[in-house]
């Protein structure tokens, strides 16, 4: 393998992982700022407060984006990788 074919490989994989895991780092940073603002506001410290609705919110989006990530995974393993490890 030559190591342009392996560093043009390792970027994309790493940009299929940027891809795919910007939706559940979004919301989580979306929902820790919506928690934490609300925390700020009511004066309410609880640690579960912070945590509980982040895990649901992220939970909920990777359970809608779940066929998207599947799909793009599989893609650049059958598009890319498996035909490296075949060697055509």
């Amino acid at each position: 393998m030559d190591a342009a074919v392996f560093y043009d490989t390792l970027r994309q994989g790493l940009w299929i992982s940027v891809v795919v895991s910007t939706p559940l780092l979004t919301v989580a940073l979306v929902a820790g700022i919506a928690v934490g603002l609300f925390q700020a506001l009511t004066s309410i410290q609880e640690m579960t407060l912070t945590f509980v609705p982040k895990l649901a919110a992220m939970l909920a989006v990777f359970w809608l984006s779940m066929g998207f990530m599947t799909e793009t995974l599989t893609g650049f393993w059958t598009g890319t990788l498996v035909p490296l490890i075949a060697g055509s």
